[in-house]
């Protein structure tokens, strides 16, 4: 007899928080056996278990190497659950063009945002670390992106989220796009001075704050 859906929600939320990259497989499987929803298993299973592992790493309980096995746990379960997705209830059609501004290198923060906006749904657009703001600007254009997100760890690059935004403008396109930034020296002001849609102060806040602007 299959265990109950929360049981296995529990289990697979587990295995990500505890790094259990082989037995999250089996799980897994197990859940989608037992007939439960792949969603279900994905955001309330597999995604709570990675803001839990993002918790443990804001609050220095988690280091890099932990994150980093979490996530492979992660991808290992969605591995599993997402061939089994109703694409009509699940497939959110929109885009994210996902970078870190310019001058910047530090990337740990913005690959956990991609980790948590793929398990929500989203196709995310990396363009990785060090991204200078035409770049940006030229991929929202070739992708018809939906939403970019931008991060920075540096005050010194925090400029740069402005000008990109200020392309945006000049380029006609900013009322086309949502734009949200984040990383440690951004805030709630400085989102509201450039003109940004939103800031978030973590992985788990964006995702929040991704579903809010694009109303998913």
């Amino acid at each position: 007899m299959s265990e109950n859906k929360e049981v296995l929600l529990s289990k697979l939320s587990n295995c990500v928080l505890e790094m259990e990259d082989e037995l999250v497989v089996e799980v897994a499987k197990q859940y989608i056996e037992a007939g439960y929803s792949p969603i279900d298993g994905i955001l309330e299973g597999l995604v709570d278990g990675m803001q839990e592992a993002a918790k443990l790493f804001e609050e220095e309980e988690y280091f890099i190497p932990e994150l980093l096995v979490c996530s492979e746990a992660m991808y290992n379960g969605l591995n599993i659950l997402k061939p089994h997705l109703d694409k009509s209830n699940f497939g959110k059609n929109k885009k994210i063009v996902l970078g870190v501004v310019e001058g910047d290198t530090h990337d740990i923060g913005k690959n956990l945002v991609k980790i948590m906006l793929e398990a929500a749904g989203y196709e995310v657009i990396d363009m990785g670390r060090d991204v200078p703001c035409e770049s940006f600007v030229d991929k929202v254009l070739e992708t018809k992106a939906d939403l970019l997100a931008m991060s920075t760890l540096m005050s010194s690059t925090m400029s740069s989220m402005q000008r990109v935004i200020q392309i945006l403008e000049e380029k006609n396109i900013r009322e086309s796009i949502k734009v949200i930034i984040g990383g440690a020296p951004i805030s709630l002001s400085f989102s509201k001075k450039i003109g940004a849609d939103g800031y978030s102060s973590n992985a788990v806040e964006a995702v929040k704050l991704v579903d809010e602007l694009l109303s998913v």
